[in-house]
């Protein structure tokens, strides 16, 4: 390998550097970034089961009789609730622009399940104790119906137990997911109580995989935090210091909590599969007037616009990894052609035609530089011929050659260079983006009824995208001067097919930006070398 000279050198170490890397995001999907002060046990504390909300309080399920309660609907323009006045426990929460699958006949996405209404989700716990168990309950209000044209409506509920009274307003708007409350305390003692408010969910997709786990997120002074090794949300997480907003999120949906001040304690815990949020705060009540405490529920997709509507920088749940520098403008991107196009998948196309376009005249010289070094190819192997015994002064000729021709040996990797970070980044996008969630580009295979690209987050369910592209990557190959040494000739071979193989499982719309690249970067390589010749 001492013999390789240097520009195979370089292409063989970014090729390889690429590939590395698409296997390491891979096999380790990246975490979002942690912040540094996270490890001071002065402000976040792992807690033991029985320091969280304890469970011997709260009986099996079959103690929590749903029939109990009345059922009250809450129909918006963006989804349908279903509320127990049982301590206004939420017993159903369906978006209505979202579907569980592509398949047809799909039921909407529901994010509350049944499981999880033992942990009361967006119920109120009072010392310790659940009020949708222990406290005797009424409420005020019908069902609601909100149109366009309807900015909000409420609903109270009333709980009482031992001389203390909860009322719980919650407003529902036509326009947002959001679902403010206010909640007033009225007892008639002083004394220092501790409040708590609840959601609870099992994992946000029955189908999870690698890509998009379930996990706990939130953010506070420190910056943005997510949690999803199980075993330590089996174990609690506890948040002394300011917290922003917690929520339990996947990449497309989020079920937030949004405090109002800065004294709450922010609890997150996972048990037999539920993941569970609390806000708590310790309350001065005081018998001549009123304690008052509001908070923010947020239940539904992560759209930029929605999350913004959210106070405390909720949208700072959007997050795409490593490179969020890189896939927030790309996103906005696709989104900007979308308006025109109305399909996501010519969106990327055109965003891969600017990429191209932007790097034209950088591409442009490495082809010009990779063109000459094929023209070199004879000259370099009489050099290694004639030094093949006297490496170092094969290398002085290899570099006389080079100045000779005024030729730069590692102009050609240039393009694969600038193309690692945009890879990267919109790889992070498509695997992120709630937009291309579902995005067709060709919903059926033509002139068939198997459905093919239907989902750009998905692979490929066919593999004929990936399986081309790799046949594009074996083009691009055979236009690139041969590497000098065999073994690397070898090795090089062999890329297209490692390729092909880790795009099998790709997001399809990440398969379509790669194999569109290669298809342009073979044109204007072709181009280039019939102008030259």
């Amino acid at each position: 390998m001492d013999n390789m000279d240097s520009n195979t050198r370089v292409i063989l170490a970014v090729g390889l550097s690429l590939l590395v890397l698409l296997i390491w995001n891979f096999l380790f999907p990246p975490p979002k970034p942690q912040p540094a002060s996270t490890n001071n046990t002065k402000h976040k504390t792992i807690v033991s089961p029985k320091q969280f909300l304890p469970d011997q309080n709260i009986p099996p399920l079959t103690t929590f009789n749903l029939q109990k309660g009345a059922k009250i609907t809450v129909n918006t323009p963006l989804y349908k609730a279903v509320i127990n006045s049982q301590g206004g426990i939420l017993e159903h929460f369906v978006l209505k622009k979202y579907k569980v699958s592509v398949r047809p006949n799909s039921p909407n996405i529901d994010l509350i399940t049944p499981e999880a209404l033992t942990k009361g989700p967006l119920g109120i716990i009072w010392n310790k104790i659940p009020t949708w168990l222990k406290f005797k309950w009424s409420y005020q209000g019908q069902n609601i119906y909100l149109t366009k044209n309807d900015t909000s409506k409420a609903l109270i509920f009333k709980g009482e137990y031992q001389g203390l009274t909860i009322l719980r307003e919650l407003h529902f708007y036509s326009n947002t997911y959001q679902i403010k409350e206010q909640v007033k305390i009225i007892s008639n003692k002083p004394e220092i109580s501790e409040l708590a408010f609840v959601l609870s969910t099992l994992p946000l997709e029955k189908a999870e995989n690698r890509y998009n786990r379930t996990r706990i997120v939130y953010l506070s002074k420190d910056g943005l935090t997510e949690e999803k090794d199980k075993d330590k949300l089996k174990t609690g997480i506890l948040i002394s210091n300011e917290v922003k907003w917690g929520a339990i999120a996947n990449n497309y949906f989020l079920l937030g909590l949004i405090p109002t001040t800065n004294n709450f304690v922010f609890k997150a815990k996972l048990e037999k599969n539920i993941y569970r949020l609390a806000l708590a705060q310790n309350l001065h009540l005081s018998p001549s007037k009123p304690t008052v405490v509001n908070c923010i529920y947020y239940l539904g997709p992560k759209e930029e616009k929605q999350l913004a509507m959210v106070p405390n920088d909720l949208e700072a749940a959007i997050h795409y990894g490593w490179f969020d520098f890189i896939s927030k403008p790309l996103i906005k991107l696709l989104n900007f052609f979308y308006q025109f196009t109305h399909n996501y998948g010519v969106a990327i196309i055109l965003l891969t035609i600017l990429i191209k376009l932007l790097f034209w005249p950088l591409a442009n010289k490495s082809y010009k530089s990779m063109n000459q070094m094929k023209k070199l190819q004879p000259l370099m192997a009489e050099i290694r011929e004639k030094y093949k015994d006297d490496k170092q002064k094969m290398q002085e000729e290899m570099m006389r050659l080079y100045k000779t021709y005024k030729v730069n040996p590692a102009g050609g990797c240039m393009p694969m260079l600038i193309q690692i970070p945009v890879f990267f980044g919109l790889y992070q996008g498509l695997l992120g983006a709630i937009e291309l969630r579902h995005a067709p580009f060709i919903y059926h295979l033509p002139f068939t009824h198997i459905i093919w690209l239907a989902d750009l987050s998905a692979k490929d369910p066919l593999y004929i995208t990936p399986l081309i592209m790799g046949a594009t990557m074996f083009i691009q190959q055979k236009m690139t001067p041969a590497p000098g040494d065999p073994t690397q000739a070898k090795i090089m071979l062999f890329m297209p097919i490692i390729f092909t193989f880790l795009f099998l499982n790709f997001p399809s719309g990440l398969v379509i930006y790669w194999l569109v690249n290669n298809i342009l970067s073979i044109a204007q390589q072709w181009l280039i070398m019939k102008k030259e010749d």
